[in-house]
Order: structure tokens, then C-alpha cells, then sequence
């Protein structure tokens, strides 16, 4: 369980600002893009979720973005301090709403990575910032993530991965070992895979799940 710090809030706005990055390059059809955005939903309303969500007073900061091509990146829900049920169902509903965007452009994931830091640095003010990010590929457009982490403003900035196993040009030996050698950034870091986009849903609440109670108080103290 995460612990609960007297002082924190009088320092932070929140425990954790976590950005939510979606794949929606042009491998990704119509179907599996439901199969990711409805997984997405469906592992905010989870019971488990929702328990490590308010498993203590200090709330986490939402923010959700899909991602493709080197400029294609569309923020669905800018950030949202999740206090209490309410707000994670009025996420879930705004998220049932959005358009897709970017169906045709390629897989340009460090210029994603890019503008999750953008997103991290107008943010509140948390005690930890993480971008989880999904794809079902290798970048293959532009500056790669270990090109970006080398940038300011990666060092404060945890990066895990939820590779999506199973599209038709990639094999487990490609695309996992990829995202744990490229993608996972940052102390605690990892990587949950989905093996395929119906497996999104499950993979994606495990994640979350982890990522919200899974801080240590060692990383917090000096």
C-alpha cells in the first residue's frame, strides 16, 4: 500500500501526476483502437483500481493523450485531480465521448514521449510524475525514447510501458524485450504486456493498479 505522509500535502497538490499515452498510429484499426479506449474505461471503473486510486488522502492527477505521428498528439482529458468515485466516473464518461484521432500517421513514440513531458512540466504539483504509455510497435518515425530521456526534464519522469503483444508485423521476441530495453525509464519503472488489444483491459488495470500503490516510502524520505 502506499503510505500516507502527514506533510504532503502541504508540499504537493497531489501524490502522483500519471499521463495516460494511447497508441492510435495507423497500426492500429478501427477495432482495436475500441478494444484500447474501452479497456481504458472499463480498468477506471474497476473495483481494484478504484481502491489503490483513494487508498489514501492525497490524490493522483489524471491526464489522458493518443498518440501517432511526429505531430499527431491529441489530449483527451487535461489534467483532472481525482478526489473522489465522482470524478473517476466523469472521466470514464469523457472519455466515451472523444473522437479518435490519428488514424494514417506512424509510430513516432519519442516525439509522444516529448509532449508528455510538456504535459508533466504545465502539471499540478505531485510528489511523483509518471507517463504510461501503450503501443503495439517499435518507433519508427523520428528521435526514439532513449533519444529523449537523454534530454532535460526525464530525470524527474518515470516512463512505463504496456506493449501490446500480438499485431501482425511483431513477435513477443521483438516488441517486449524492446519496450523493457527502450521504453521503461526511471527508478521503479516496468512494463506490463497485453497480449493483443483484448487483452488491453486487463493489462491496463493491472498497470494502474500498480502504478498507484506500488510507491515504497524509501523513495520518498532521503
Amino acid at each position: 500500500m502506499l503510505p500516507w505522509f502527514p506533510g504532503a500535502a502541504a508540499a504537493s497538490e497531489c501524490r502522483l501526476a500519471l499521463a495516460l499515452a494511447l497508441d492510435v498510429s495507423r497500426s492500429v484499426d478501427a477495432r482495436e483502437h475500441a478494444l484500447q479506449r474501452g479497456g481504458l474505461i472499463a480498468a477506471l471503473r474497476a473495483p481494484e483500481v478504484r481502491r489503490a486510486f483513494f487508498a489514501v488522502p492525497l490524490p493522483v492527477a489524471l491526464a489522458v493523450y493518443e498518440w501517432s505521428g511526429p505531430t499527431e498528439q491529441h489530449l483527451l482529458l487535461d489534467w483532472v485531480l481525482i478526489r473522489a468515485p465522482g470524478d473517476l466516473d466523469g472521466v470514464a464518461d469523457r472519455l466515451a465521448r472523444a473522437p479518435r484521432n490519428g488514424t494514417e500517421a506512424p509510430t513516432a513514440m519519442g516525439q509522444a514521449l516529448l509532449y508528455g513531458a510538456a504535459l508533466m512540466a504545465r502539471g499540478p504539483d505531485c510528489l511523483f510524475r509518471t507517463i504510461d504509455i501503450s503501443g503495439d510497435g517499435e518507433n519508427n518515425e523520428g528521435p526514439g525514447p532513449q533519444d529523449v530521456y537523454a534530454l532535460p526534464g526525464f530525470d524527474a519522469i518515470t516512463v512505463n510501458g504496456l506493449p501490446i503483444n500480438g499485431a501482425e508485423y511483431e513477435t513477443e521476441i521483438q516488441l517486449i524485450p524492446w519496450f523493457l530495453d527502450n521504453v521503461r525509464h526511471g527508478p521503479g519503472a516496468f512494463i506490463e504486456v497485453a497480449q493483443g488489444f483484448a487483452d488491453f483491459e486487463r493489462a491496463m488495470a493491472a498497470k494502474l493498479e500498480r502504478e498507484l500503490s506500488g510507491l515504497v516510502i524509501g523513495t520518498v524520505l532521503p
